[in-house]
């Protein structure tokens, strides 16, 4: 078991603060503290970690560079925002499909954020041609999904979320028993955490650990969308 703070509550601090001042003159004279508290222990969990998601899956990535890789930038894209502020106030991992281009690729999700800290799995925000390949996997395979979406432990870890339709999608039985799958927009799961949780020295093998618990729901969305498991 590895024993090693990557995650301390000096991060939870410079995102609060950060919530406080988000402004480049702030982020600026602060940029050192970025890189020793955020950036750079982040990318020293995602090296660590990338030898536990081979175990789980050898076609999922754990990419440490500091630009495009698994950790996210702290920059927001304000282009099409009337929200002009310049930075993210929390910082955001994704673990994704080898074949995956961006956030909407299979993968597995880790968020902190002072007083919003989980584990996320699964598929965010798919297109359309990717939404009916999995609403089809769950009508051809229900025992599957069933199996997949009650099993322990990952229903006892993991609850489903995400955005839904009002009314069942083009093409399928608004009578389906699983209607309320076929629904989904998001086939996401997520995990709650506390800060305290995130800052334990054995945090990379309990994240591990409950990626592991995902790895069926990750699985079966993966091989939905014709994609190696």
């Amino acid at each position: 078991m590895t024993q090693k703070n990557y995650i301390t509550p000096e991060l939870f601090d410079f995102f609060r603060e950060i919530k406080q001042n988000n402004n480049r003159d702030w982020f600026a004279a602060n940029k050192a503290r970025f890189e020793s508290v955020v950036r750079e222990p982040l990318l020293q969990f995602i090296v660590d970690f990338g030898v536990r998601l081979a175990e789980i899956s050898p076609h999922f990535v754990a990419d440490a560079r500091k630009s495009g890789g698994s950790l996210f930038r702290i920059y927001r894209d304000v282009r099409f925002s009337k929200d002009k502020v310049p930075y993210k106030t929390a910082a955001g991992v994704q673990f994704r499909h080898e074949r995956g281009k961006d956030v909407h690729a299979p993968g597995f999700y880790l968020h902190l954020e002072p007083d919003s800290v989980f584990i996320g799995a699964g598929i965010w925000h798919p297109d359309n041609k990717t939404l009916s390949k999995i609403r089809d996997a769950i009508v051809e395979n229900p025992e599957s999904w069933q199996a997949v979406k009650h099993g322990q432990p990952f229903a006892g870890a993991f609850q489903l979320g995400g955005d839904s339709l009002k009314r069942a999608p083009k093409g399928y039985d608004p009578d389906h028993p699983m209607i309320e799958d076929l629904r989904r927009k998001d086939f996401i799961a997520s995990r709650q955490l506390s800060e305290t949780d995130a800052c334990r020295p054995d945090f990379v093998d309990r994240f591990a650990e409950d990626c592991r618990k995902a790895a069926p729901f990750v699985a079966f969305l993966t091989r939905a969308i014709g994609l190696a498991w």
